[in-house]
Order: C-alpha cells, then structure tokens, then sequence
C-alpha cells in the first residue's frame, strides 16, 4: 500500500484537520511523527504511544531541516486560522509567519529529499467568483477579505512549480480546501469561524442569537475526515504542482446553515439577522470536477451529519477546546 510502512511528517497534526488525518494514516500503517506548538500531553492525550511527537516552531529553518530529515512524505497542515477579518486587524502577524513557515517547511523538504510533499493551499487563493475552478485563481487578486492569506498561499504554490521547474523536484502536491469544520475546531469568540462560532454561542444559551447580514450568502462547507480524506487521495494520485479543490461542492446559505444548527440544539433558539452589517460575497463554491475526475473523491458526510457530529464532540470535549496552541499549527481557510 502506498502509505504503509512510510515514514510520515504531518506537521499541525493537533489541529481540526491533523488529527483525523494522522489517525487514518496510522490506521494505514504509516509511521508518523507530528510537529506542532501543541505540548506532548497533548499529542499524547489524542494519539497515544502511537505516533511521535516533536514541538516544533517552524518559522525557524533549521527546525524545518531536523523535522524534515529522513521523511518519505510530509503533510505541511500548519497555517493561520481565524474569523473573518483578523487578517486585516493582524495583517503583519497572520501574513509574515505564513511565508516563512510555508517557505522554511518546502525549502527543507526539498534539501532532505523527501518524496510526496502536500502543500495545503486555501479557497482564499481565488479572484471574487461564484464558482471557483482551479484555472481561474489567477485570473485577477483575490478578494480584499482574503488578500494576504490568498497571496501567501499564491507564492507557496509557485514554490513548488519552480522545484519542479529547475530541479525536477516533482513532490509537491497541492489542495485548496473550502470552509473547514469539525471535532477540534477553533471555538474561542474572538477568533471562531462561522459555523463553530454559532454552535458555541448557541450552547452557551444565547437567545435570541444575532448574526450579521441577512443570511443570504452562500457559502461552501466541508467536514474535516472528509478533507483528511481527500489529502490522502491527492498525495497518492494527483499530478505533480496540480491543484485540486477539496469542498463540498455545494453552496449553503448562512442561514441554512444557523437554523440547521439551532434545529440539532437541545432546546432551540431564535435567530435574528442584522442586515445593516456586511453580508460578504453572494456566492462562494468551490468547483469539485477535477477532484472527482483526478482523485476520484466526494464527500462522505452531508452537512446535517457533519453539524450533528461537530454538536455532540464539543458538548463532550468544551474543556478540551481551550487547552489548544493559537496561531500556528491550524489551518487557515477564511470564510
């Protein structure tokens, strides 16, 4: 099999997508080792004695270097992730870090010459659209929301052409996931997204919930096995510096999504919208025809489940949310 008996560098492991994607990989026999600002109690308390751990900060290269070495494949998941937004509040904090680590990680990995290489892009790399295939991102400059985090991502991916291009290189691999959620995901106020933001609210009893906008926009969502799972399809299968969209394919509206969210609580609350504040673009969906053509992937959890399994782990697990590292080690997709 193609990961068994591999040895495995997932870095950002302890984040929303890692932690199922190391999971499955073990499971697939590979050996893995994780990188993450997490502690060890951490990676211990998700993974056991099963995989190794190193607490890496990765804005350092010759961190990168020692991670690196002796890798047969590495999934660099580590990014910026936060709600709309705090990469203008932030912009040097989210921006700056987000090149060195994802130009530190590409750079070692090609020195150490490891053989599958993923690089996790974003929807953000894409000019405003309503529909985003692949060989549109560079038909103008993403949206100004998106700007430095589709920008950083831009130059990543190019990274990994010009190895291609000079050397040979051809071990990188690209995916540019929608709105991830999940299990794991970041539930703080300050800095959730979406759909972990409403669930939270909603637990914590408010009601009536305000949300800005009107709820029309629409938005396209994915859970994060099913992201894991498409990561491990695209090592395998995809071409050389190809992106691939990994999404749903399928537009939810904010609103859709609320009332699904206040249906599956214990008890119900009101939802009301504020439409003097900033719905965002109408539509944003990511086209899934080269997934499907290439990898042969679609989703496997509808979004009613994925919402229901997200619910029922933070209703369990409200503790756990608050022990995990901000910044690095999380993926970045905005909304």
């Amino acid at each position: 099999m193609f990961y068994a008996g591999r040895n495995i560098l997932v870095t950002g492991g302890t984040g929303t997508i890692g932690i199922p994607l190391v999971r499955k990989l073990v499971r697939l026999g590979a050996k893995v080792t994780v990188a993450s600002l997490d502690g060890p109690e951490r990676a211990h308390a998700l993974f056991g004695d099963s995989v190794g751990f190193v607490h890496a900060n990765l804005i350092d290269f010759s961190t990168c270097m020692k991670v690196t070495k002796g890798q047969d494949y590495v999934f660099n998941l580590v990014g910026i992730k936060g709600s709309t937004g705090i990469g203008v509040a932030r912009a040097a904090s989210y921006y700056v870090p987000m090149l060195w680590f994802q130009t530190n990680m590409m750079e070692a990995a090609f020195r150490n010459g490891v053989h599958r290489y993923l690089f996790v892009s974003s929807i953000c790399v894409y000019p405003p659209s309503e529909l985003h295939a692949e060989d549109n991102a560079w038909n103008g400059l993403p949206r100004q929301n998106d700007r430095y985090a589709g920008i950083a991502k831009r130059a990543g991916e190019v990274q990994g052409e010009t190895y291609l291009h000079e050397y040979g290189w051809d071990a990188v691999r690209i995916v540019r996931p929608s709105n991830v959620y999940g299990p794991y995901d970041d539930f703080e106020p300050a800095t959730a997204q979406v759909i972990p933001a409403l669930i939270r609210r909603m637990l914590d009893g408010e009601n009536p919930v305000k949300v800005w906008g009107d709820g029309s926009a629409i938005r396209d969502f994915i859970y994060s096995e099913d992201v894991a799972d498409g990561m491990l399809l695209a090592l395998e299968k995809a071409p050389p510096c190809v992106p691939i969209n990994l999404g749903s394919g399928i537009g939810y509206s904010i609103k859709e999504v609320a009332e699904t969210i206040a249906g599956l609580m214990p008890v119900s609350p009101c939802i009301e919208w504020d439409p003097s504040k900033p719905t965002g673009d109408r539509i944003r969906r990511l086209s899934m025809a080269r997934a499907k053509e290439l990898l042969g992937f679609e989703i496997a959890t509808p979004l009613t489940m994925g919402l229901r399994k997200t619910i029922e782990w933070y209703r369990s697990n409200r503790e756990d949310t608050s022990r995990r590292v901000g910044g690095l080690g999380m993926l970045e997709s905005e909304e």
